[in-house]
């Protein structure tokens, strides 16, 4: 059988092939049989014959009547026409032998010459009709004899073809078993064989194809299989090695990104965050030196603002590069980080580091929100290549440096405008507060020289009496606003810088201050505090100058709307006919109260004391909650 058949095929040619000798085994089997049965019934309708010639000689030894004869001689005739025809629904029929059918040919001539003797009137004798009977069966005699020979022949083919189809039965299982055992079993036994190799880490384990078939097809897929595994076996320690070196490269990138993230946010300065910047990237990228350059806003001209192992005859001569001289400080606008050959200064002088021995730069445009604001660059005495692992890493600690000078430059943009609108709110309160009352003593100082002039020595003594109120009023102004900027909040409770403003009070003014503080909430962030402190400052302020109380209570009231109250026993005023002083320490109140969005409300009545309400707005809130959870962070 060819080899390149498939396993269904072999196993329906095999079994068709068995199926074909059965079913030819079967039918000869059946077709003797059949013989056997039909020379059976024939050679019983022989001896039937044989006891129909004695009963028609015995009936006419008795002298029966010639009507009794002719019935017996018809019964003959149809018992020989069913010899000579045959009968295949019994089945009876003569073996179609040629000595059967000379017997049968002598059978039916006999007759033929005794027929008209059986017949005629009168009938044979008792002698003769003994012969004739007896010749007669005589003739059936060796016909019979002929037929059994022939039906002993018929038997001993049966029993032959018997033998064959049991020699046939045990060779279909036996070529059964042995094509099982060549197309199924073996195979399946080497592939087992095989996987136990596998199994046990022997993976050089391989099934020979010999044959195309299904099973050869499932060996060739074993076998490359197993050739597949071996080789990612064989490579899987190399890639295990190149893995973790990846991976440790990874972490070194991001522990190197942690590390210059946390100095770049403690860093205090501008020089110690450049320098400190400068000495860490070079040791991440082990390059020979860094330089950190800063460009004018036009990108026309690049100075140093850092160095690390720079060489200092080249810091001095590169102090303040001008754009496009050199590759150091040529950067365009969408310049991404790249690395730069130094060529021999031989061949161009102006590059000032090919003396010193560098071979190539890495030149990092530093970016903020897609403004260039400088340059990084690195010196390396060899040829370099970076991957895009670098690159990354490389623009990523730029892009935190340029953040952390923003944050820097806006900070000490910040405290710049912090100073300068305290110095506004200085400039007020002074104006609002001791200007106008040097200017009350200026006009008492002019109505004392004209009293004086005069010799009024009344208007003199009402003179000095206000000059001397003045001055004591202008001191406690001075001392107030003195109090105002040297009171400090936390940030963490407003409570203490309250407690801390109501003890200089009753010290100055005499007077009992209670503070009260109700229900929770975050902290205020510092520069509300602030305004808080001012407002309520001044709210006292116009207490010691106005009230003329006995008490002051301050309560604070903690909650997703913050309030304080300044209340006193006062004489209280009239709000619509307020004096000056009074609109005026309001209008500092409302002030400071808009920068934070809060509202001040003063509720006041001749006799019934005053009460100053300020209500924070709810997003103060939301921005200590901001600053808290940035703390927390």
């Amino acid at each position: 059988m060819r080899k390149n058949a498939s396993l269904s095929s072999k196993l329906i040619r095999i079994g068709t092939a068995l199926l074909v000798v059965a079913l030819v085994s079967i039918g000869l089997t059946v077709w003797v049989t059949w013989q056997l049965e039909g020379g059976a019934a024939a050679v019983n309708e022989a001896g039937r014959m044989r006891m129909q010639a004695w009963r028609l000689a015995s009936s006419a030894q008795a002298g029966r009547s010639s009507t009794e004869l002719q019935d017996l001689v018809r019964q003959f005739d149809g018992s020989l026409a069913v010899l000579h025809s045959g009968d295949p629904f019994r089945p009876l029929f003569v073996p179609k032998t040629e000595p059967v059918a000379e017997r049968l040919a002598q059978v039916e001539s006999v007759w033929e010459s005794q027929r008209g003797q059986w017949l005629a009137t009168p009938g044979p004798g008792a002698d003769a009709s003994l012969s004739a009977a007896g010749h007669f069966v005589e003739a059936i005699e060796l016909l019979v004899f002929a037929i059994e020979q022939h039906l002993s022949r018929l038997t001993a083919i049966l029993n032959l073809i018997q033998f064959v189809m049991m020699a046939l039965a045990i060779g279909g299982a036996v070529v059964l078993l042995y094509t099982g055992y060549m197309y199924v079993i073996n195979p399946i036994g080497r592939l087992q064989q095989s996987l136990r190799k596998v199994e046990g880490g022997d993976f050089t384990a391989r099934i020979e194809v010999d044959t195309e078939d299904e099973f050869g097809q499932v060996a060739a897929g074993f076998n490359h299989m197993t050739a597949t595994l071996q080789s990612l076996y064989e490579g899987l320690e190399s890639k295990v090695q190149d893995k973790t070196r990846h991976i440790e490269a990874q972490r070194a990138r991001l522990e190197a990104l942690y590390q210059v993230s946390a100095f770049l946010g403690s860093a205090s300065t501008i020089d110690e965050l450049a320098r400190g910047f400068a000495q860490r990237v070079r040791t991440i990228m082990k390059a020979d030196a860094t330089v950190v350059r800063w460009s004018d806003e036009a990108n026309h001209r690049y100075l140093i603002l850092a160095s690390d192992c720079f060489p200092q005859e080249l810091l001095e001569e590169e102090r303040s590069l001008l754009a496009g001289t050199c590759s150091c400080g040529a950067l365009r606008p969408e310049e991404r980080t790249r690395v730069i050959p130094i060529v021999s200064h031989h061949d161009a002088p102006v590059r000032h580091c090919a003396r010193v021995g560098y071979q190539s730069v890495v030149s990092v445009p530093i970016r903020f929100q897609q403004r260039l604001l400088g340059e990084l660059n690195l010196f390396f005495r060899s040829d370099v290549v970076l991957n895009d692992e670098e690159i990354e890493l490389l623009d990523a600690l730029a892009s935190h440096l340029a953040s952390s000078l923003e944050s820097l430059r806006a900070a000490a943009l910040d405290r710049e405008a912090a100073v300068s609108e305290e110095r506004a709110l200085l400039a007020r309160n002074l104006h609002d507060s001791i200007a106008q009352s040097l200017s009350f003593l200026k006009i008492q100082v002019q109505l004392l020289r004209s009293a004086d002039q005069r010799g009024d020595r009344q208007q003199l003594r009402l003179a000095l009496d206000e000059l001397d109120n003045g001055l004591r009023e202008s001191i406690g102004d001075v001392r107030e606003l003195l109090m105002h900027f040297r009171t400090r909040t936390n940030t963490d409770d407003i409570g203490q810088a309250l407690q801390e403003t109501l003890r200089k009070f009753q010290h100055q003014t005499g007077l009992p201050a209670q503070l009260q503080v109700e229900g929770a909430g975050l902290p205020l962030p510092a520069d509300t505090q602030v305004q808080v402190l001012h407002v309520v400052q001044e709210a006292l302020s116009n207490v010691r100058k106005h009230a003329n109380a006995t008490q002051v209570m301050l309560e604070v009231t903690k909650g997703t709307r913050w309030r304080f109250v300044v209340r006193d026993d006062g004489i209280g005023f009239d709000a619509a006919n307020a004096p000056d002083e009074s609109h005026v320490g309001m209008k500092i109140m409302r002030e400071r109260a808009l920068r934070i969005g809060a509202d001040v409300e003063a509720v006041s009545a001749p006799g019934q004391g005053t009460t100053v309400t300020l209500t924070l707005p709810p997003q103060t809130m939301l921005a200590a909650d901001m600053a808290h959870a940035g703390q927390e962070a």
